[in-house]
């Protein structure tokens, strides 16, 4: 490659007349596990996740190349992003007839790795999907499609809780255990009142701080599913750290409530 020099059309500048080659000293490359060795790796990843970003399937040979790899070096970094889930290896695909021996394997970007690649607009489609159904439908419609988006959730959570019981709190904590493994992160506690369901993450957090339909849902099947009344005291939507249901102790009626006033 080019010195930077050459590139911009200026004139080199070369050793002091006289001095020896032998007397400047050669910088030292970083130690191998030092910063600036991660350093060196990390950037040297980016660069070939960038390459399969732009090129798709390609093969070693050709990542080495591009980026003045030798063999062994390119493939320390494509078994490390293969460890990590990061690539897929295959096989070549040749049209025509091919010489002998295995066709040169191709790698490629996972989709976990290539949804890190950009930006994405999940929250921003969602809202104004929800803004457009709400235009042409009303509230009633936005209430229908949250009903219809927890309906799917309800019914893994209720096969999850069969072997709870009929006590409200043993079900709540059986929920939690459910919706734990959905990606809520949520726990159950016994107080002096009854019962406290908390969820330590909303995947639609963003769309339902314009949307308090979703949460209206969700609470409606909790209640549903503990078998009990329920009533939310704090949403991550509207600006609170942990989504808190609580459960009544003794209670039966079946009304739900969700706060809506933020």
């Amino acid at each position: 490659m080019k010195n930077a020099a050459a590139l911009s059309g200026q004139p080199a500048t070369g050793p002091v007349a006289g001095a020896s080659a032998s007397a400047r000293p050669a910088p030292a490359a970083p130690a191998s596990g030092s910063p600036g060795s991660a350093a060196a790796d990390l950037s040297t990843r980016d660069r070939v996740t960038q390459l399969l970003l732009e090129r798709g399937a390609t093969t070693a040979g050709q990542l080495g190349s591009v980026l003045g790899l030798s063999p062994a070096a390119i493939r320390r970094h494509l078994d490390a992003m293969l460890a990590d889930g990061d690539v897929l290896a295959r096989e070549q695909t040749v049209r025509g007839s091919r010489g002998r021996g295995r066709p040169a394997k191709v790698f490629v970007l996972t989709d976990a790795a290539r949804g890190r690649c950009g930006t994405h607009h999940y929250d921003n489609i969602a809202t104004a999907a929800l803004r457009w159904i709400s235009r042409n439908g009303g509230s009633t419609a936005v209430e229908a499609f949250a009903a219809e988006q927890v309906a799917a959730l309800e019914d893994r959570c209720r096969a999850a809780m069969e072997d709870a019981g009929d006590d409200p709190l043993a079900r709540a904590e059986a929920l939690a255990g459910a919706l734990t493994a959905e990606g809520y992160a949520a726990n159950a506690s016994t107080i002096a009142s009854g019962g406290q369901l908390c969820q330590h993450h909303c995947p639609v957090a963003h769309v339902a701080a314009e949307f308090p339909q979703l949460c209206e849902a969700e609470t409606a099947v909790i209640s549903r599913l503990v078998g009990t009344h329920v009533q939310r005291l704090a949403t991550i939507a509207h600006g609170d750290g942990v989504c808190t249901t609580h459960i009544p102790a003794q209670s039966r009626n079946t009304v739900t409530t969700v706060r809506t006033d933020r």
